[in-house]
């Protein structure tokens, strides 16, 4: 009988330079413990899956947004673009928080640095400055 193997740590990512350890004859045997089911595959709940998660911007809510800014009308390649624009504009966005959060020595990203980051871009935000509270 062949034996199974599984990434040592993290998904399908955890594999690293070939090496994998292999599974156990307990838990590929039938009637092992766990919710393997006799399945030669190793904790199956745990793997993590990477997906497009920009795709969780639906076509309704960038019509919303389109709406809210006061378009009538909408092509169906327009989608895909704001996505990609708006991916691009977190990235940016983020990578000054992140720099903020670690100049804190801070785990935690806060509302003040969202607020110093937009303020650096040239994209203020205004109704959470943390002086007029």
């Amino acid at each position: 009988m062949p034996v199974a193997t599984v990434p040592a740590r993290g998904g399908p990512s955890g594999l690293k330079s070939g090496m994998a350890r292999p599974v156990s004859d307990a838990a590929s045997a039938p009637g092992g413990k766990g919710k393997t089911g006799g399945k030669a595959f190793g904790a199956k709940r745990h793997r993590k899956i990477m997906k497009d998660t920009i795709r969780g911007i639906t076509k309704p809510a960038i019509r919303r947004l389109a709406r809210r800014g006061g378009v009538k009308r909408i092509s169906g390649g327009i989608y895909d673009e704001v996505r990609t624009c708006l991916e691009q504009r977190l990235r940016q966005i983020l990578h000054d928080c992140v720099a903020y959060t670690e100049y804190r020595n801070a785990k935690t990203v806060t509302v003040s640095d969202v607020i110093f980051s937009l303020k650096r871009i040239g994209q203020p935000i205004y109704g959470f400055d943390p002086a007029t509270n």
